[in-house]
């Protein structure tokens, strides 16, 4: 099994060979550098999940792979929180078939420093991150998430979060693509 992974970064890189492992014996995961085309900072469920849609079908046709991954964070809104916006990961990941799974990790919230530094200036959320943590690298280590939980949870764990949701549809084949079960909720209520 032949897996592209839509970055050159090592936490994206260790997250999705270190799931693909624990379903499929044979697995090569390669790197592939893709653009999103929605900006470094999307902002947003939609153009998040787009943003992850279009790095796993570049990957999967750049790599010339079984199935292309593409992560991708983004900020959406959420009422009552301090700044107004959540993080979330979403993996999507697409087969030679066409099909599309998508799945998230976790959502959490950047300080307001990060936060108004990305509406103002419109800049990566990484780098204001960067600057509070002092790390220039924090996007390739621990991630943002590794600095605000003081490590009890990293990217590379984050990520496999999100790539395990999008894993749920493949690994479960008979519930989700040949339709054997199909009841509609409403057949069940």
């Amino acid at each position: 099994m032949k897996i592209a992974v839509d970055s050159t970064n090592p936490t994206k890189i260790k997250a999705v060979e270190e799931i693909m492992r624990e379903f499929y014996e044979d697995v090569e995961v390669i790197a592939v550098e893709v653009d999103s085309e929605v900006g470094d900072q999307p902002i947003g469920l939609e153009k998040t999940i787009e943003g992850a849609i279009n790095r796993a079908k570049k990957a999967l046709k750049k790599g010339n792979a079984d199935l292309g991954v593409g992560i991708e964070a983004g900020l959406y809104e959420v009422p009552n929180t301090i700044t107004g916006y959540m993080d979330i990961q979403f993996c999507a990941i697409v087969d030679r078939k066409g099909r599309i799974t998508l799945g998230h990790g976790p959502g959490f919230e950047y300080p307001p420093y990060a936060i108004e530094r990305v509406l103002r200036e419109g800049v990566e959320v990484a780098l204001p991150m960067s600057e509070l943590s002092g790390d220039e690298e924090l996007k390739k280590t621990v991630g943002a998430i590794g600095f605000l939980t003081r490590k009890k949870l990293v990217r590379k764990e984050l990520n496999k979060l999100a790539v395990l949701m999008a894993m749920i549809p493949r690994i479960n084949e008979d519930l989700y693509f040949r339709g054997l079960l199909h009841v509609s909720f409403r057949e069940l209520t």
